[in-house]
């Protein structure tokens, strides 16, 4: 008998360790590198046969998109998601609203705050388009929390005034209006607090559940630093001084090639974080207006017009976006002045020398006009230029004294012909 007791003991025992709970962190911006990150952490979890997945959050907002990816992920989960919005002064604001309202637990640790899920700071394209376009999508998204709320039985009012007012709440306060679960001011107390609670036909099994933290795989880091505005800068000023560079500088390979690749991936990152039109079109207006100065004698007008332009291109660049993927000024400045100096200093010289006619050698002769200092005919004769006695062909003769254009060099033989 004491040895089946004892059996049984055991078993209990090892039935209580084996719970487990799968654990991520979002401190960040919610981007498409966040969105893969949850997705396969989900996976994870369910496969590793987690009592849930908790999704501890820390986010000023984000990606719309990614935002919708991520609410869509929650819905379709085989294991409930408890969204946890830690530690004490962190918030879910904006798209973290949407994150928290839609997963099976909402919760909050003391002194944290919630709500502004305006979609202004959401990265729609349209926004600022018009008030009608805001209107609309303002619209959009507060049916959006609507469904969501309702699904999961919280408070569809604030929920909603959420969207429409921008309203933010503490977590104490969510709590009494019901639109978090619980507040628990640490994980282990998450844990013993989600104790007992049923989804579907699953009853949670939390209280003394292992921890196990999902970590970011290498990817998903990589994208996480690299889906950034800050980037996004970067590969288009590589893309322009790489493509500019080849043409004034034709054979050197690298920078086209360092300058198509940049393009390319600037294109395709532009897809989720939009970028304004006209700030390019003000930006390649710049790159005009410094190589048409390089030909045009305005003793520096259109290089200040060029100036300009960029800097007011770089400024609008992400105005579409959420302020967290907006450029910091630091880098808006860095880059107009970088760009100017790479235009007046190196672009300038290689198409001068290009284009542009010789100034000096003897290349540079060539068109003048001067005066024969003896006959010219096809032996010979001397024209006086560039402080020098050259000897010189004609195969018109030419008399002493008549004036002449150099048309072409041969060797140390001028070739001219009669004015």
């Amino acid at each position: 008998m004491k040895r089946w007791l004892s059996i049984a003991f055991l078993f209990c025992v090892a039935t209580l360790q084996a719970a487990q709970v799968g654990l991520i962190k979002i401190d960040s911006a919610i981007g498409p590198a966040t969105a893969n990150y949850i997705s396969r952490a989900i996976d994870v979890a369910a496969n590793q046969n987690d009592e849930c997945l908790v999704i501890q959050l820390n986010t000023p907002g984000g990606l719309a998109n990614s935002m919708n990816d991520i609410v869509q992920n929650f819905y379709a989960a085989k294991i409930p998601i408890v969204v946890y919005v830690s530690p004490e002064g962190a918030m879910a604001g904006s798209a973290g609203v949407f994150i928290t309202l839609a997963a099976d637990v909402a919760a909050m640790a003391p002194h944290t705050t919630i709500g502004a899920a305006h979609p202004v700071e959401m990265g729609n394209e349209s926004e600022t388009t018009n008030s009608i376009m805001m209107q609309k999508v303002g619209n959009a998204y507060t049916k959006v929390m609507q469904t969501i709320a309702e699904k999961r039985n919280r408070n569809v009012e604030w929920a909603k005034s959420s969207v429409t007012d921008s309203k933010a709440i503490t977590s104490e306060e969510a709590l009494k209006m019901k639109v978090i679960d619980l507040i628990a001011t640490n994980v282990p107390d998450l844990l013993q607090k989600l104790n007992g609670k049923k989804f579907g036909d699953t009853i949670l099994k939390t209280a003394g559940a292992s921890v196990v933290e999902i970590q970011m795989s290498a990817g998903e880091k990589f994208f996480q630093l690299f889906w950034q505005p800050e980037v996004m800068m970067l590969l288009m000023l590589i893309a322009i001084y790489g493509i500019i560079a080849e043409m004034s500088h034709p054979g050197a390979i690298f920078p086209g090639v360092a300058g198509a690749l940049a393009l390319i991936l600037l294109l395709y990152m532009s897809a989720t974080l939009p970028l304004n039109v006209a700030a390019l079109a003000l930006i390649v207006l710049a790159v005009a207006l410094f190589i048409v100065d390089i030909f045009a004698p305005t003793h520096g007008v259109l290089t200040g017009g060029g100036i300009i332009a960029f800097f007011l291109g770089a400024l609008m660049l992400f105005n579409h976006a959420p302020k967290v993927y907006q450029l910091p000024m630091t880098w808006i400045v860095s880059a107009t002045i970088v760009t100017a100096a790479f235009f007046i200093f190196f672009v300038s010289k290689g198409i001068r020398a290009q284009f542009l006619p010789k100034r000096s050698g003897a290349e540079a002769m060539v068109g003048k006009i001067v005066a024969a200092k003896s006959k010219i005919d096809s032996a010979g004769g001397k024209v006086f230029i560039e402080g020098e006695l050259w000897n010189a062909v004609s195969e018109t003769p030419v008399d002493e004294g008549k004036t002449v254009e150099v048309i072409g060099i041969e060797g140390l033989t001028l070739k001219v012909k009669s004015k």
